[in-house]
């Protein structure tokens, strides 16, 4: 039995005609936790969304979730996105609705039916992110770090084979900050497979993880320093 959710080979991203990494190679194993590290405007975003299908592998191969993200088509997105938790800095909720519905909004579009079972999803991943008793509160009624525990939740709705972190921790302060990494480090020994894209050298020293750094147009794993 295979035991990578991702795997890349000579790998060229792009972000529109600007090649920003090149020859990536890297392979992500079911229960692994990697950071991606660089600058803004190296190349992790790029990273991250041609992950999740925003943006086409143009040359390399690429497999994630047992999708073949060179051949990978408008409309296999939606069934990639199911096997993928995405986790964004500015928590895409949707304010007019409150959490419960922003939740049964996401199982709805990735085919649920049955109300009793989404009902019950919907309060096991609450229960989760320990929000349990905020399911009837509009987004704009929830602190940041609220609001990104929901999105952390709508991310395992569909028990994600791999969760993408795009700087989860961008918007919140540190206290909140480490709060959010607490959650994600709990997903994470849960057996969930995690990549996390972030700046925030506070979390890496605190939580130490694999690293792999966006850096000069490659993508290389960093050793990680001893702990003083």
């Amino acid at each position: 039995m295979k035991n990578h959710v991702l795997q890349l080979e000579n790998a060229e991203i792009y972000q529109r005609d600007n090649l920003v990494l090149s020859k990536v190679n890297l392979t992500i194993n079911k229960g692994d936790f990697y950071y991606l590290i660089g600058k803004t405007g190296s190349g992790k975003s790029s990273l991250m969304k041609t992950l999740y299908g925003d943006l086409q592998l143009q040359k390399g191969t690429g497999n994630i979730v047992d999708f073949d993200l060179k051949t990978l088509k408008e409309k296999q997105i939606p069934f990639l996105r199911r096997k993928i938790g995405i986790v964004f800095q500015d928590f895409k909720l949707l304010n007019d609705r409150n959490v419960f519905d922003n939740l049964q909004f996401v199982l709805k579009a990735t085919g649920w039916k049955d109300k009793e079972q989404m009902k019950e999803k919907i309060h096991e991943v609450l229960d989760k992110v320990g929000l349990k008793s905020k399911y009837f509160k509009k987004p704009y009624e929830l602190s940041g770090g609220e609001q990104q525990r929901v999105a952390i939740a709508r991310a395992l709705l569909n028990d994600p084979e791999l969760i993408l972190a795009d700087e989860p921790t961008g918007n919140l302060d540190p206290k909140t900050s480490m709060e959010v990494m607490e959650l994600l480090n709990e997903i994470h020994k849960s057996g969930k497979t995690i990549l996390m894209a972030t700046h925030d050298y506070q979390l890496i020293v605190k939580f130490k993880q694999k690293t792999l750094k966006c850096e000069g147009g490659e993508l290389f794993e960093v050793a990680q320093q001893a702990s003083a």
